[in-house]
């Protein structure tokens, strides 16, 4: 694939100083249309060439608007060995009316862990790749407009340039050698990672490197004509449409909504569970797990007193509770798994969702808050998201907390009768219960679409608080055994 780059381009100097003033011109306009628009824009540097990447982002930074540009230098992650390698990218996206420059980023993670097995893991090359599509796909549908770069030098050229610095005792880090001495490695799995994720929305393009000049106007171009492009289709993804269980099976109808415990026998498995809970807390922080608690049901189902009787057994340095409401701007401005992957853990911490990810799949789908495609596409990405949590040590333990409705309408009003309660309860909790049906057939088809064997969900009989908070605890205390213990 690369050699079909190697056509010696040149632009000479004449022809580069007649185009980059206009060209400059072109992108800082293009900035400006794109600050009103409903997408952002994200290029991704990366290549053969590592001083062509850095002369392409120094002349992007030169050419464009820097106060309105979102640079993440992203190379080795050490710091971040404890968390999913994606975290880090999906923390430094840009909002929309923006663009990103990304050095390095996940294509180059991919390429280091494989590069740096004795014998390259080209099998967990090939598993990292398929997060890549995966991660890349979900931008574009939520659109945000990806750009590629791959900076190529040719063999000789490289070694020449190296040796060029070397004696003119130029800047030179350990990478500049590694990437010659592994020269032929390196493109054989540059090759690959292009042709397996180079698609129509989110292309590579090789740049040849051997001419500064012609380097530097070919991604400058690049990147105005699809910032044009983009703008001149109006911003907008086109839709597309995902096909839905048929027929999910009734999930919610299986749930013994009788099942109840008497107080006694509720403060004995309670405090027992607590107490293993506290014990489980303390070996997680001193193996650096972080397990992801994940809180939804229906509106007074108890989910909060469920959180309490967890939070309890526990030191406050050992856990977070995070409470999910309607996203902000800042939020809205970013692809909606945004906000939960900047809401991680530190390592040997316990997170707890009081509602999450899911309610782009009901709140979301139910309310019309997003469209179809959006709400459709969601189960793919959430079991990505959970499967690559679940691949660091980060167990995720799921619960629907159930009751009927007859019960729920006692509840409200038993709160709104308490003076300290009375906050809980708002006209949009009746609204919800106008629309139960709706919210059946979400869940039913969540749960059919999202229980996995490395994040299923647990559906909890709620109408007896007490058996619901047993229940809770000790199916936490159950998976943080189990994945402490493989």
């Amino acid at each position: 694939m690369f050699d079909v780059a190697e056509l010696g381009s040149k632009v000479s100097k004449a022809e580069f100083e007649a185009a980059a003033p206009g060209l400059r011109v072109d992108l800082l306009n293009a900035q400006f249309d794109l600050a009103g628009a409903p997408f952002s824009v994200l290029v991704v540097l990366l290549g053969d060439d590592l001083h062509g990447v850095d002369a392409v982002l120094d002349r992007l930074h030169e050419w464009m608007d820097a106060r309105y540009i979102d640079t993440h230098v992203l190379l080795e992650a050490e710091d971040d060995a404890d968390r999913p390698p994606f975290w880090r990218f999906w923390r430094a996206l840009p909002p929309r009316g923006r663009v990103g420059l990304y050095v390095g980023g996940w294509p180059l993670d991919a390429l280091s862990r494989c590069l740096g097995s004795d014998p390259a893991d080209e099998a967990g090359f090939a598993r990292d790749l398929d997060h890549h599509e995966r991660f890349e796909a979900a931008l574009a549908a939520d659109g945000t407009l990806l750009l590629k770069f791959w900076i190529h030098l040719p063999e000789k050229e490289h070694k020449k340039r190296l040796k060029r610095r070397a004696k003119r005792k130029l800047q030179l880090e350990d990478a500049d050698w590694e990437v010659t001495r592994r020269y032929e490695d390196v493109t054989r799995l540059g090759e690959k990672l292009i042709q397996r994720t180079s698609t129509s929305r989110a292309p590579w393009l090789v740049i040849e490197g051997t001419d500064d000049r012609h380097r530097d106007l070919t991604a400058a171009r690049a990147v105005r004509d699809a910032i044009r492009g983009r703008l001149e289709d109006g911003g907008e993804t086109q839709a597309t449409s995902t096909v839905s269980v048929a027929s999910a099976p009734d999930a919610l109808s299986q749930v013994d909504l009788a099942s109840e415990l008497p107080r006694d026998e509720y403060k004995q498995r309670r405090d027992a569970a607590q107490e293993a809970l506290f014990q489980l807390a303390i070996r997680a922080r001193e193996t650096r797990r972080s397990p992801v608690l994940v809180f939804e049901g229906w509106d007074a189902a108890g989910k909060g007193g469920c959180i309490r009787r967890i939070t309890q057994a526990l030191h406050v340095r050992d856990y977070r509770v995070v409470p999910i409401a309607a996203p902000t701007d800042e939020e809205l401005a970013r692809h909606y798994l945004w906000r939960f992957w900047r809401q991680l853990p530190f390592p040997g911490r316990l997170i707890l969702f009081d509602r999450s990810w899911y309610g782009r799949v009901l709140v979301e789908r139910v309310e019309g808050f997003a469209r179809e495609d959006e709400w459709r596409r969601a189960y793919d990405e959430i079991n990505d998201f959970e499967q690559q949590l679940a691949d660091a040590g980060m167990p995720v333990i799921k619960f629907w907390l159930h009751l009927d409705p007859d019960e729920q309408l006692r509840r409200f009003r038993e709160r709104e009768a308490t003076a300290y309660k009375k906050y809980k309860i708002t006209e949009e909790d009746y609204r919800n219960r106008d629309r139960w049906d709706e919210y059946v057939l979400a869940v039913n088809e969540m749960v059919a679409r999202t229980s996995t064997l490395s994040a299923p969900w647990t559906l909890v009989p709620a109408n007896d608080k007490r058996f619901a908070r047993v229940q809770v605890l000790e199916t936490v205390c159950e998976r943080l055994k189990e994945a402490m213990d493989s």
